[in-house]
């Protein structure tokens, strides 16, 4: 479709139709079809256009704004559409050319502002609708965490969290109805937090500052083996730390983690980029329990675990970007069913340390291409007074990419 947007996405804030510019105002007034909150559509006088509340699942009420392609159809959000707002949404729906944005000042913009903090300097996430644990992968010392409330809880449930975890000396400021006449805001640190009495539109503005008990952990790979819960199948520090660089994550791709043992190559893939996607197929129950631990811990839960048996399992999974095979390659087509749901431009690694896994791997290499390496550690341990070297078992690796990239 070309020509005028039919689509108009319009972010308020807390002053309402006043705040709006001109054009957003004509945008309503001559809308056929008006879709928003309860809260939203009360701020927006009353016109011919039908109005439309949001039903559950979202899909729904996106279905009836597709069916209405052609009116003018008007949604109205909060703040800035694009900041993890309904715009995001609709824009992998309908194409760019079709929607016109006009924001108004965001909660990040806004509490950046109050704050004084640069917002290039802030990690910028949202609590609404998500798991708190995310909040995990970005406790460094000395962050800038700003972060969207869920609701009028969550303020205390990320301080009891942070002072449960070792950063209870961690500054919160919470940032009640910003750019409104009830505007407040409330500061302490996060072990002394008592306010309970908390609106429920509300931003959080976070300094981390490390307790002796605090673990701070990066998220480039190689992460201490002793960060995952495990019972022996873990891809070892060094060892995953080369498996990740060949997978080589991007934003928004997906990986499968075939024979996941403790999640560890699927974790430290999501924490690597925002917006990737991951999926940990294990077949042992007690180890997918203890993937879905590491992943709460480790700020992932977002992790995909799908409990069940390569490569069967794999019939009616998304395509992915790239596939590990850390278990499993004695079963008989395995690697050939992973490649070939592998996407155009996809990357593969699979690591064996036994006899038989190695020769799946030259087999592999036959056929597809790619590199085997060998991969050999050696750790310093005590002999006697003195210090000797210990080897670990050596790991076979074998990596690809389809088209030869």
């Amino acid at each position: 479709m070309s020509g005028k947007p039919w689509l108009s996405i319009i972010g308020l804030d807390l002053s309402g139709w006043t705040g709006l510019s001109p054009a957003a105002r004509a945008a309503i007034t001559d809308a056929d079809l008006i879709v928003g909150g309860a809260r939203h559509l009360d701020m927006v006088p009353e016109s011919a256009a039908e109005r439309l509340q949001w039903k559950s699942p979202l899909s729904e009420t996106v279905s009836l704004i597709e069916a209405a392609r052609g009116q003018n159809v008007v949604v109205i959000a909060t703040g800035d559409p694009l900041d993890y707002g309904i715009g995001v949404t609709l824009l992998r729906h309908f194409p760019a050319s079709e929607v016109l944005i006009a924001p108004a000042l965001g909660a990040f913009t806004l509490a950046a502002a109050r704050m004084g903090w640069p917002r290039q300097g802030a990690e910028c996430i949202t609590l609404h609708g998500r798991p708190l644990e995310r909040l995990s992968r970005c406790l460094f010392p000395g962050a800038r965490i700003l972060a969207l409330s869920h609701d009028g809880e969550t303020p205390a449930k990320v301080a009891r969290m942070l002072a449960a975890s070792g950063w209870g000396e961690s500054h919160i400021t919470e940032l009640t109805d910003m750019g409104g006449e009830t505007e407040r805001r409330v500061a302490d640190t996060a072990a002394g937090w008592t306010e309970q009495d908390v609106g429920a539109l509300n931003t959080l503005a976070i300094t981390c500052i490390a307790g002796p008990d605090a673990r701070p952990l990066p998220r480039t790979p190689g992460l201490p083996d002793d960060a995952f819960l495990h019972d022996g199948k873990l891809t070892k520090r060094v060892v995953r730390a080369s498996t990740l660089a060949k997978l080589a994550p991007f934003p928004g791709d997906l990986l499968w983690d075939i024979g996941a043992g403790s999640g560890a190559i699927a974790i430290e893939w999501l924490r690597a980029v925002e917006e990737a996607q991951a999926v940990a197929i294990e077949p042992i129950a007690a180890r997918a329990l203890r993937i879905e631990e590491n992943a709460r811990a480790l700020g992932v839960p977002e992790l995909q675990l799908l409990t069940d048996k390569a490569p069967a399992c794999l019939e009616g999974l998304d395509a992915p970007d790239a596939v590990f095979v850390g278990g499993g390659l004695s079963e008989d087509g395995l690697l050939a069913a992973a490649w070939t749901a592998l996407k155009p431009r996809g990357r593969i690694v699979a690591n064996a340390v036994t006899l038989e896994g190695e020769q799946v791997l030259n087999a592999a290499h036959r056929t597809y291409g790619g590199a085997l390496e060998r991969i050999s550690v050696e750790q310093a341990v005590p002999v006697g007074q003195f210090h000797g070297w210990r080897p670990s078992m050596t790991v076979t690796q074998w990596h690809a990419a389809k088209d030869g990239l």
